[in-house]
């Protein structure tokens, strides 16, 4: 079992590898902070962790996805190709999903600042 949690934790460290998870990475960071400025209730940690998750999961496997296509087809393939974007765009739906989730609980907290 501690095997297999150091295959995750090398696996974190590809991922963080790639751009786009950095990005990821640096938005929850963000979010983190400015929530905990916000004072954000329980419930309201619940929803923004878990669209945090979601995100973060989702780059998880749309790079996964990546690398297992480049291995199995190295040279461009219209299939490959779609399998990479269809992966992208899963990551794209959670990632919109989470902006609406922080549009809703961050938003007006912000707003009454104002």
């Amino acid at each position: 079992m501690l095997r297999s949690f150091g295959h995750a934790f090398r696996g974190l460290r590809v991922l963080m590898s790639q751009r786009n998870a950095r990005v990821h990475a640096v938005a929850a960071v963000l979010v983190v902070v400015l929530g905990a400025w916000l004072g954000l209730s329980p419930l309201e940690w619940a929803v923004v962790s878990l669209a945090i998750a979601l995100v973060i999961g989702a780059e998880a496997l749309n790079t996964g996805i990546e690398l297992a296509v480049d291995l199995a087809q190295p040279e461009w393939h219209a299939v490959a190709r779609d399998a990479k974007d269809v992966a992208a765009a899963g990551v794209l739906v959670c990632s919109l999903g989470a902006l609406a989730v922080g549009g809703w609980i961050l938003g007006p907290k912000l707003w009454a600042l104002i």
